[in-house]
């Protein structure tokens, strides 16, 4: 049995994507949550450490093999499950690029638009580091969408290369990040899948909160609205 340590959802955008593409595979995992609630994120380094070498999340547990990291957890996949990624070798080839400059790249984004599903924020600047970042997005969101005939970025199928930018998505609907009309119809199909749903529906109700998450979301511009329930004292 698979053994998936992750941290809270409504934050935890390196968590969400080999835990949404399991579940959109259909495979079976045991899901463990580990929150951040002690301020800084490295504050659980600690705890993080009984289960991941590099005291981070996500984590994979597989017959005594320990995975700590999300593409590296996703090649382990991959060598034994079918769909991971796209079966045709230029897809695939397409797809392992795109996700790894979403793993490597996009800092800007990930600066000033942390993940937060639970709130709404208008953004009251916009750097050019970000505009950029974002124009990036949507030409390779419409690469993938054009040259592979959809709905999804390397085809018919959600594979690896969705999981990777399905934490993107709620970025966009956190932030109202303006993107063309065919990335926001990307972005949608994204939110409507099953996992994402459910994803979204547990981030909500959680009750922990975690200042660092809080802080950067606050410093992003003005919060329109929470929608998720009280915060545990």
């Amino acid at each position: 049995m698979y053994e998936l340590y992750i941290a809270n959802k409504n934050y935890s955008s390196w968590s969400l994507r080999p835990w949404v593409l399991m579940r959109q595979l259909g495979l079976t995992f045991n899901e463990h949550i580990v929150p951040f609630t002690d301020g800084a994120v490295g504050s659980n380094w600690d705890t993080f450490r009984s289960f991941s070498p590099s005291g981070k999340v996500p984590a994979l547990i597989h017959d005594g093999t320990s995975l700590w990291d999300s593409l590296g957890i996703v090649e382990y996949l991959a060598e034994r499950h079918g769909g991971v990624w796209p079966s045709d070798p230029q897809a695939r080839a397409w797809a392992r690029c795109a996700a790894a400059e979403m793993h490597s790249g996009f800092g800007a984004l990930r600066q000033h638009c942390t993940m937060n599903c639970g709130i709404r924020v208008r953004l009251e600047h916009v750097s050019e580091a970000l505009q950029g970042e974002i124009a990036r997005l949507d030409e390779l969101w419409n690469e993938g969408l054009a040259r592979f005939g959809g709905p999804f970025l390397a085809g018919a199928n959600f594979s690896a290369v969705d999981a990777f930018f399905a934490p993107v998505a709620f970025r966009v609907q956190t932030y109202g990040l303006k993107l063309s009309p065919a990335a926001l119809a990307y972005v949608t199909r994204l939110l409507d899948l099953p996992a994402m749903r459910e994803w979204q529906a547990d981030a909500l109700a959680e009750t922990w909160r975690e200042p660092g998450h809080e802080d950067e979301a606050s410093a992003a511009g003005t919060l329109l609205e929470d929608l998720r329930g009280a915060p545990s004292k």
